[in-house]
C-alpha cells in the first residue's frame, strides 16, 4: 500500500494505492479532499446614511450603469445581474443621488449583498 497526495485543479487530495495482481479488488471509498486555505475577500467600503439596493438573488454582475454621486430617477436600471444564465435588471426604488457603488463589472455577489447605496 503506498500514499499519495496528488492535486487536481488547485485540489490536494491524499490517497492510497494498492497494487493488485490482475484479480478483482474489492471498491474503496473515494480520498476526501484537502481543503486548501482561502483568501478571504476585500472589505466593501462602508457608507453610513442612504438606503442599499441589494441583490436579489446570488448571480455575477455584468454592467454598472451608474456612478457615485449621479442623479437617479425611480425606475432607473443601476446594475444588471445575471443569474440562471437570466440578465435582471436591478432599478431604483427611488428618487436620489448614488452615494456609494459598491460591485464592478464581472464581480459574484450572493442575495443579500449592497450593489449600490441611494441617498
Amino acid at each position: 500500500m503506498k500514499n499519495l497526495r496528488i492535486t487536481v485543479n488547485g485540489t490536494v487530495y491524499d490517497v492510497q494505492v494498492e497494487e493488485v495482481d490482475g484479480t478483482s479488488a474489492p471498491a474503496t471509498p473515494a480520498a476526501k479532499p484537502v481543503a486548501a486555505p482561502k483568501a478571504a475577500p476585500a472589505p466593501k467600503p462602508v457608507v453610513s446614511g442612504g438606503e442599499p439596493v441589494k441583490s436579489p438573488m446570488p448571480g455575477t454582475i455584468i454592467s454598472v450603469n451608474v456612478t457615485a454621486g449621479q442623479a437617479v430617477k425611480k425606475g432607473d436600471v443601476l446594475v444588471v445581474l445575471e443569474a440562471m444564465k437570466m440578465e435582471n435588471e436591478i432599478k431604483a426604488a427611488k428618487d436620489g443621488k448614488v452615494i456609494n457603488v459598491a460591485v464592478n463589472k464581472g464581480e459574484s455577489v450572493d442575495t443579500g449583498a449592497v450593489l449600490v447605496t441611494i441617498g
